[in-house]
């Protein structure tokens, strides 16, 4: 949950023609709407190297993050509008691959979103980061809506926002609780739940500090962060432990085609670049 009001505009610089006839990507905000906070996500996946469509859909009401927080009803009828978004991009680009981030509140609307889709509409996978969704949210059926899977990105230190912010007001889906966001979605006891196996979760650690996303929510889209962390698994077109092991231990290399990387920012330190990997990173 992000408190500030929005800052951006209402241009999508990173929607072309180009970029549309290569894919899409879906960038849902928190509850304070398209701001600098989620237009940074566009920023690092363009830095990353995702040479898609990338646009903000800001799903939220202009009566404020509280009312976003709480209009269960307004936030699934925002869910089905986004999910038309994909059946209409699907119809027009049927072999394109199309990716919804969610940051925050937009993370229950992108599994909302996958929620609402019909078999032959899928997205190629959907990815939270902060999530506001209550750690019990099952979603076995968002996940059998996507053909990568999920991943969720959550960080312990997010104790204010997605802690005691949604243990006082609640979260996306009414539960007085801390968040996914905070402490990751509650794991079956046999660790194989229908399809919550096509789940992954990244637990924020130290090393990510450095490129900007310092484990609290308002760090959660850090450009640096995205390009380093989100953008390998949008460029990756299975998602599984092997590849999450590859991205935290800076070993990922990018896929053909998109192996001209930029020398400068977030790509400066990979190993594509530099002669020697980082000393590897435990997996959460």
């Amino acid at each position: 949950i992000l408190v500030f009001g929005a800052m951006g505009c209402n241009s999508q610089p990173y929607r072309t023609a180009e970029r549309l006839d290569r894919g899409l990507v879906i960038v849902l905000p928190g509850i304070e709407g398209r701001s600098a906070f989620n237009e940074a996500i566009c920023k690092g996946l363009d830095d990353g190297g995702v040479d898609w469509a990338i646009e903000i859909d800001d799903w939220t009401s202009s009566l404020g993050p509280l009312y976003n927080l709480r209009a269960q009803d307004h936030n699934r009828r925002k869910a089905a509008d986004i999910a038309d978004r994909v059946a209409s991009y699907r119809w027009n680009y049927p072999d394109r691959p199309i990716i919804i981030v969610g940051q925050s509140g937009g993370a229950a609307i992108a599994v909302w979103a996958a929620e609402s889709l019909l078999p032959s509409q899928e997205v190629d996978g959907l990815i939270l980061l902060a999530a506001a969704l209550s750690p019990g949210y099952a979603l076995d059926f968002a996940a059998s809506n996507t053909r990568r899977g999920i991943v969720n990105f959550y960080s312990q230190r997010d104790w204010l926002m997605l802690g005691l912010g949604t243990a006082m007001y609640g979260t996306m889906d009414g539960a007085h609780t801390f968040s996914a966001g905070q402490i990751g979605f509650d794991v079956p006891a046999d660790g194989e739940g229908g399809e919550f196996r096509r789940v992954i979760q990244i637990a924020w650690n130290k090393r990510m500090a450095r490129t900007g996303h310092t484990g609290g929510h308002l760090t959660s889209g850090a450009a640096e962060y995205v390009a380093k962390y989100i953008a390998p698994f949008i460029l990756s077109t299975e998602w599984n432990e092997e590849l999450s092991a590859k991205i935290l231990n800076g070993k990922w290399t990018a896929p053909k085609g998109h192996d001209k990387l930029p020398a400068h920012g977030a790509w400066a330190g990979h190993p594509a670049r530099r002669g020697k990997n980082e000393r590897a990173a435990k997996l959460p």
